[in-house]
């Protein structure tokens, strides 16, 4: 199963057209491409599928689905792949 999953930017690195950035996923940090969410800015939402960040989303919405994945035994590890971190 592949899913969108939400997470909270901490970090921006480097310039359009290739923004990186790293994104914490209720404790989990990864590093995502930016590039399709030009606006997003650290402290946003974003939603991330395969490494990518592919809309903002608000923090109560986020919240809401990060809950509904807790509640499914193993679906962020599995989602997010091993853990590691963003470098």
């Amino acid at each position: 199963m592949c899913l969108g999953v939400p997470g909270r930017i901490v970090s921006v690195l480097g310039a359009d057209p290739l923004r990186m950035g790293t994104v914490d996923f209720d404790g989990a940090r990864r590093s995502v491409c930016l590039a399709y969410v030009p606006e997003a800015e650290a402290g946003d939402y974003v939603i991330v599928h395969v490494g990518f960040a592919i809309s903002r989303i608000d923090e109560a919405e986020a919240a809401e689905t990060l809950a509904v994945l807790r509640a499914v035994p193993d679906a962020l590890a599995t989602e997010l792949g091993p853990d590691r971190e963003a470098g």
